[in-house]
């Protein structure tokens, strides 16, 4: 029996990305897709927020001064694209998809609209909210929060490509150790580097457990809706 109804899946804009690290590669779309659609076949509704930083990152603007909200914007417009080639594959599967977009573009996608977003859900379509908060200073890890309390979302999943929270990194110091669970305090206290803190601040405030897991570890995303141990589970 699945024990989340509503799942908001926070994934970055590198899940997307091909070989190069960068770009939008339909293939790794597909796969993407694949593994959101096995699990909307658990009868879960999904709700996604992308990040974009297979297509831009703020702070290289930052480097080279540029203003803080127009780089902040252009992310914002860069997770659109990534939404629209992830419901395009979505759709090609026969997932009923919707895009919608902080920033409005009506051409394009839908605007946000919380009861209309939940409506989607309870029809069964999988929503993909693009533009972050639609504000500056704001990253799509504070989005995806936001937008999991708004829609009345049961667990929040970031998507990695690590298999949890560890001491360190392990890419740098293969002893790290990994936690099975960690409390939000703790979590806020050492700084994990796969969410801000005012994303985990405000998953504390509002009680929204957090997952945090490789989206390339075969089954992953199903073990977590199932409500089966995967990864770091942070939480009260």
């Amino acid at each position: 029996m699945t024990r989340y109804r509503r799942v908001l899946l926070k994934l970055g804009g590198e899940s997307l990305a091909g070989p190069a690290g960068y770009g939008i590669s339909p293939r790794r779309a597909e796969e993407v897709a694949a593994k959101v659609s096995t699990v909307r076949n658990h009868d879960v509704e999904v709700a996604i927020v992308l990040g974009a930083g297979n297509i831009w990152r703020g702070r290289d603007g930052l480097e080279h001064g540029m203003d803080q909200a127009t780089a902040d914007h252009m992310g914002m417009l860069a997770t659109v694209l990534n939404a629209l080639a992830l419901a395009d594959a979505l759709n090609r599967m026969g997932v009923d998809t919707r895009v919608q977009t902080a920033i409005e573009m009506r051409t394009v996608a839908e605007p946000y609209i919380r009861l209309r977003t939940i409506r989607h859900l309870e029809k069964g379509r999988v929503v993909i909210i693009g533009g972050g908060t639609g504000n500056p200073y704001f990253t799509t890890d504070t989005a995806a929060a936001l937008r999991a309390m708004e829609i009345d979302a049961d667990l929040l999943v970031k998507a990695t490509k690590v298999d949890g929270v560890y001491s360190e990194d392990p890419r740098q110091n293969p002893d790290a150790e990994r936690f099975d669970r960690l409390s939000y305090i703790d979590a806020l206290n050492m700084r994990v580097g796969v969410m801000d803190a005012t994303a985990i601040s405000l998953c504390m405030d509002n009680d929204l457990p957090i997952v945090v897991l490789d989206l390339w570890q075969p089954g992953s995303l199903e073990q977590a809706i199932l409500g089966e141990p995967v990864g770091t589970i942070i939480a009260r």
